[in-house]
């Protein structure tokens, strides 16, 4: 168990493209009473755009220590941009987006500049960016206080990188940005790893796909993070 001090721990629910809105509310029926009410645990849930109205409005029903998010949003702002999700439209569901991913920059052909522009979008909303970086070569965007790491050998194979590179990259990131950049990372994180990434204290977090899928397993990780408070 890693508990919580006073600094904000960040778990964040990546469902990428997945689970149908029965699926999401069942989700969110089986995790939302079992979240501990931390003002210094951020929990995240990022679902399809298709999910996110009814999970917000399950969050608000139940009153869950949940913030709702998205997987990415629009470099544009409204107008005639066809099948592109607006921050200006986005914010009055979500908190949080999820931005340059490295799923969007590989299969999407995203560019830093594109990631730029959306983190210039979310702020512009009040919406909170959280940048994806495959390494500290990576440019993040002036303004950006919460990072992601996320080694491509680690996403979606089962091979997550060690604590130490881990603490290691979250180290020259900070130094690169400033001590106030919140630093997190993803790549095949699991109930059984979670809690080493942050015993160190370095990293301020986790970004996790497919374990956030099962309900049991990511209350599990946030129960290892938080120390079950």
């Amino acid at each position: 168990m890693v508990g919580l001090e006073n600094k904000n721990i960040w778990i964040i629910a990546n469902w990428k493209s997945n689970k149908t809105i029965k699926e999401a509310l069942e989700w969110i029926e089986l995790v939302g009473p079992r979240l501990p009410k931390n003002n210094n645990l951020k929990v995240v849930v990022c679902p399809p755009f298709t999910d996110v109205e009814e999970v917000k409005k399950a969050v608000m029903v139940g009153n869950y220590p949940l913030i709702v998010g998205v997987q990415d949003l629009s470099p544009f702002e409204v107008g005639p941009y066809t099948g592109e999700e607006s921050a200006a439209i986005l914010k009055d569901f979500v908190d949080f987006a999820i931005i340059g991913h490295s799923e969007r920059r590989h299969n999407f052909f995203e560019t830093d500049e594109m990631v730029k522009e959306k983190v210039e979008m979310a702020r512009k909303n009040s919406i909170t960016p959280l940048v994806c970086i495959e390494g500290v070569d990576v440019p993040i965007p002036e303004g950006v206080d919460l990072v992601a790491y996320e080694p491509i050998f680690a996403i979606g194979t089962g091979e997550a990188d060690t604590p130490q590179s881990a603490g290691k990259i979250a180290t020259l990131i900070k130094q690169k940005t400033g001590q106030d950049t919140q630093v997190l990372y993803g790549g095949s994180v699991t109930a059984e790893n979670a809690s080493s990434f942050l015993e160190s204290k370095i990293l301020d977090g986790l970004l996790v796909g497919k374990a956030s899928l099962d309900p049991g397993e990511f209350v599990q990780i946030v129960e290892a993070v938080s120390g079950g408070d």
